[in-house]
């Protein structure tokens, strides 16, 4: 485990976890510090994660998922221990089904591809840090089949968009989108306090655990559709 610096800025502070050293140079000389990223510590097993969240504090830890001692999903769950936990952005590959069920499972706010363009990575880490949740389009249709019934349907007495108020549905659909509260905030000219007001109803009347659920719960209700413009 190495662990940086800690300078007093307003960058988004990335923790890497990732067994493999050239994924990890990878994704520093994407999270760049002058794109407002800053790497204070990395990690080469899941066992590292504790002692490195608790040492550095980051605002987003980026995890891979599969590694030789503590995998992505432990870690993962063992930082829900910690009520207050960084949230957790997971690496994952195309052939990686069942990790990625257990990953969602576990608490994971984010999915994001290994090989998805630098701008995506950028922008999942950006939403997550900024309390949003990311769910990259190119696993958007595996993970409504893998998580249909645990996550995308938790109101099991039938579907209960229908209780939800057309503003309501609004905001579901922008986070289903990715957006921040910021940004719902902007595009539908309301006030941030009005826009967590919403998102605290929606969770109620769904039964929904965080935005993560959120997400798959709007597209497997055809609020959203996999491919839809974000």
């Amino acid at each position: 485990m190495s662990l940086g610096a800690v300078p007093g800025n307003v960058a988004v502070r990335v923790l890497l976890v990732d067994d493999q050293e050239l994924v990890r140079s990878g994704l520093k000389r994407i999270l760049r510090r002058k794109d407002g990223f800053d790497i204070v510590g990395e990690c080469a097993d899941g066992s590292e994660v504790g002692a490195a969240v608790a040492a550095v504090e980051p605002d987003v830890v980026v995890m891979d998922l599969r590694m030789r001692n503590v995998s992505g999903v432990e870690a993962t769950r063992q930082l829900q221990a910690n009520p207050h936990h960084p949230p957790v952005l997971v690496l994952t590959t195309f052939d990686d089904d069942e990790t990625l069920s257990a990953a969602l499972r576990a608490g994971a706010a984010g999915f994001v591809l290994k090989d998805s363009p630098a701008e995506d990575l950028i922008r999942a880490v950006k939403t997550i840090a900024d309390g949003g949740a990311y769910v990259d389009p190119g696993v958007t249709g595996r993970v409504l089949a893998a998580y249909r019934e645990f996550v995308a349907a938790p109101n099991r007495n039938g579907s209960a968009v229908d209780v939800l108020t057309a503003r309501e549905q609004e905001v579901l659909r922008l986070i289903a989108r990715g957006r921040t509260n910021a940004e719902i905030s902007d595009e539908l000219y309301i006030s941030e306090v009005t826009v967590k007001s919403h998102i605290g109803r929606i969770f109620l009347k769904l039964e929904l655990r965080d935005r993560a659920a959120a997400i798959i719960y709007a597209f497997n209700h055809g609020l959203v559709r996999p491919g839809e413009s974000r």
